[in-house]
């Protein structure tokens, strides 16, 4: 049974770094052939970025931030304030030597990959849009807090996404300017199926 369990897991390390490795290399027979199995693979949760070694790398910090509708026991509905995500993502690597790759990078890659997949007016662009959007929607629910947002019996119908996007202030000796106030982007309200309204949150 062990034996079995191992060679299991070592075929399923060998299909994912070969799926990473069609994704990475130049575009080929193999990678043009399969793209939408690698592509299905590969995000979002694995999708590569190389941003770091870009000729010009991020010069702004991203906070996404999340509010609730919030149905509640007597019928009545309430709207929650603005949940920072990103602060609490923060937080929590904030004097930590190990940080998990989901404290640091889940929510961030996951408002990259809606901003690429949609235009300004937050329409869907290609085949991946509404993947990114529902993968989007189920990571600010599940990071929602529930006790602070939904309260004593209430449940989470809608919720609405922003991002404030505020420029790093440039080296003196640049002569770069940054803008001074943050500029926000605004996504319209989702409805949150049952099932994920019913899910725990943490």
């Amino acid at each position: 049974m062990a034996a079995l369990v191992l060679a299991v897991v070592a075929v399923a390390a060998c299909v994912h770094l070969g799926m990473v490795f069609l994704h990475v290399a130049p575009s080929n027979t193999v990678s043009k052939q399969h793209a939408r199995a690698i592509d299905d693979w590969i995000y979002p949760e694995f999708e590569q970025n190389w941003k770091l070694f870009a000729p010009n790398p991020l010069q702004q910090n991203i906070a996404v931030q999340v509010r609730a509708e919030v149905g509640t026991a007597d019928g009545g509905t309430r709207t929650t304030g603005w949940y920072d995500l990103s602060a609490e993502d923060g937080r929590a690597i904030e004097g930590n030597p190990v940080p998990s790759h989901t404290q640091q990078n889940e929510l961030r890659r996951a408002w990259d990959l809606y901003g690429a997949t949609h235009d300004g007016d937050n329409r869907p662009v290609g085949l991946r849009g509404a993947l990114a959007e529902q993968y989007l929607r189920r990571l600010v629910v599940l990071r929602l807090d529930r006790s602070r947002a939904a309260g004593a019996g209430g449940v989470v119908e809608r919720v609405q996404v922003r991002c404030r996007i505020t420029d790093v202030p440039p080296p003196e000796w640049s002569g770069e300017k940054a803008r001074g106030a943050p500029v926000y982007r605004l996504l319209p309200w989702w409805t949150v199926p049952a099932d994920e309204a019913r899910g725990g949150v943490r």
